[in-house]
């Protein structure tokens, strides 16, 4: 059996256990509901910290790159008010 047939009966598979496990909880034969939505809360207030993360260190990110470009001009200012001071002397 070559990897793609391996993999694709994987996936159906995979397809074929999430569809009973939907129709299973959707007709409520299974007491998984309350679980499944504190599962899911969980999950988002995780999502939320973490996004919440990412942004303090996004800008965090942003003030370092801007204080490398302000770094940057000053250096080229220097440098061109060198050459300036060497082609007038």
């Amino acid at each position: 059996m070559n990897n793609t047939t391996k993999y694709g009966l994987i996936f159906l598979g995979g397809l074929v256990v999430g569809a009973l496990g939907a129709t299973a909880i959707s007709r409520g034969n299974l007491r998984v509901k309350p679980l499944l939505s504190d599962v899911l809360a969980g999950g988002m207030e995780l999502k939320d910290k973490v996004m919440a993360g990412v942004e303090g260190i996004r800008e965090d990110m942003a003030d370092v790159v801007a204080e490398a470009q302000v770094k940057s001009e000053q250096r080229k200012t220097a440098i061109e008010q060198q050459q300036a001071e060497q082609t007038a002397a």
